[in-house]
């Protein structure tokens, strides 16, 4: 989804790994792909984008259709069931998950950390970048777990949904992006 945030990051990791990437503008573009990507970003600018374009519906629909997709920071938030302290902006309601909006501190507080994930080839270790990042404080359902900060989830999936509080766009680590490409063949 190319409407506001990282979106280029995400793209160069994806062709980086030998797939064709589109940067998604219009929603007839969503039926010519086989996997979405929402990254990170500023969610209620996001949000109100997705509306303007006509995109907002249409990913709902193919996500809930079972439409693979990975979402990062924003993202995620985009796609939660609700957001602690912000309960009135709208999510798409499609993941399990409660957030806390920049659950981690502002911007000033950003910060890099290794994290655990067992998911992953090679090491397991992975070098997170979590910039304004949402905090996972409740999950439901069947929620996988495939990493955590503190005891908090930080890297979950559900179904057809890759969610991740930090950004793995912004390392040279392509293994998160290569397990989502991989998982959706």
């Amino acid at each position: 989804m190319g409407i506001q945030g990282d979106i280029q990051e995400h793209l160069r990791t994806v062709e980086k790994l030998g797939h064709k990437s589109l940067w998604i503008k219009n929603p007839e573009q969503l039926d010519t792909i086989q996997a979405l990507i929402m990254p990170g970003g500023e969610s209620t600018t996001m949000t109100r984008l997705m509306k303007v374009f006509s995109l907002w519906d249409k990913i709902k629909d193919k996500i809930h259709s079972g439409m693979p997709v990975f979402a990062t920071c924003a993202g995620m938030v985009i796609l939660s069931e609700s957001i602690e302290n912000y309960p009135h902006q709208e999510t798409m309601g499609l993941l399990p998950v409660r957030i806390e909006r920049n659950g981690y501190g502002r911007q000033v507080e950003s910060f890099e950390t290794d994290i655990e994930i067992s998911c992953l080839d090679n090491k397991n270790t992975f070098l997170a970048v979590f910039i304004r990042a949402p905090r996972i404080i409740g999950a439901h359902g069947n929620v996988d777990i495939l990493a955590t900060y503190k005891k908090d989830p930080v890297l979950v999936k559900y179904n057809n949904i890759l969610a991740a509080s930090f950004h793995p766009e912004l390392t040279d680590d392509t293994r998160i992006h290569e397990y989502f490409l991989n998982k959706n063949k």
